[in-house]
């Protein structure tokens, strides 16, 4: 019986795929793309611009929550679940992927689930996250290790010369 409670139903599944399906590719990054996410679930802050084919979990886009001034970049896909975590996570209300505010996710990351992204965090291009980030750090690579620590965060508004003047390297254990 909880096996059943749990599953996404198929009509929660057709909606989840066909909202996800236009999102991914129709105009309006900070609008209504916004928008049709947060007609899937997904608990989406102020200010959040998601980029072009970004895909956020297909399944259980309720366990994904993104705080207020949050980029995510072109191509990055965000799980928020695996079946073979259980049905006591699946039946949860917890959320499974939390992004902090002020968040910065490059093109191409890719973020596994039960992590939280800390405030001010920035991922670079291309990098897979399997585990929780701490705030104002950035992390590049598969898997995502800690490159440096920011200073500033990474937002539209943000000149970048201030941010890369305020990066400090955080040496790498061997």
């Amino acid at each position: 019986m909880n096996r059943i409670l749990t599953q996404e139903s198929l009509l929660k599944a057709i909606k989840n795929r066909f909202l996800q399906s236009i999102a991914r590719n129709f105009p309006g990054s900070t609008t209504i793309r916004i928008w049709l996410h947060k007609l899937r679930g997904v608990k989406i802050g102020k200010d959040v611009f998601i980029g072009t084919d970004v895909l956020l979990d297909t399944a259980h886009p309720e366990k994904i929550v993104i705080g207020d001034r949050v980029i995510i970049g072109i191509r990055s896909t965000l799980i928020a679940h695996f079946d073979n975590l259980g049905e006591k996570h699946l039946a949860s209300r917890k959320p499974s992927l939390v992004i902090g505010d002020e968040v910065f996710i490059g093109p191409g990351v890719i973020i596994m689930p039960n992590i939280k992204i800390g405030k001010g965090a920035v991922v670079a291009a291309g990098s897979v996250v399997t585990k929780s980030v701490p705030p104002h750090t950035m992390v590049q690579g598969n898997p995502a290790a800690a490159v440096a620590t920011c200073g500033k965060s990474l937002t539209r508004d943000t000149n970048m010369w201030d941010f890369y003047r305020q990066l400090k390297t955080v040496k790498r254990k061997r």
